[in-house]
Formats: structure tokens, sequence, C-alpha cells
């Protein structure tokens, strides 16, 4: 874990840069992980697809 903060710190300045990219970074990337699973449940529900296609014909973005 040092190695990972002395060469993140040698990239972003200091220690707390390298925490706070890390930090981010890895919150990004559990968001997208969650973003993916919600939108597999999604399309696997026949429900939510029609709530979704109901909702975009009431926007006027699908048919």
């Amino acid at each position: 874990m040092e190695a990972a903060i002395r060469a993140l710190a040698e990239e972003f300045g200091s220690r707390s840069e390298a925490v706070r990219y890390a930090l981010l970074r890895t919150y990004k990337e559990r968001l997208i992980e969650q973003a993916k699973a919600d939108a597999a449940r999604v399309a696997a529900d026949p429900d939510d697809q029609a709530e979704m296609l109901a909702i975009q014909r009431f926007m006027g973005v699908a048919e």
C-alpha cells in the first residue's frame, strides 16, 4: 500500500492529493458498477421497460 501511495504522490504532488485521487476514483468505479447493475435489473424487468417506454413517449423521444 505504501508503494502505491508513494507512486500516486509522485504523480499528484502530495500524499493528500494521492489519497484524494484514490478515494474519488474508487467512488466513481463503485457508482459505475451500481449503474451497470441497475441497468441490468431494469433490462430484465418487463414492467420497468414498459414504464421507461411510457415516459419516453410522454417526453416525445420515442414512438
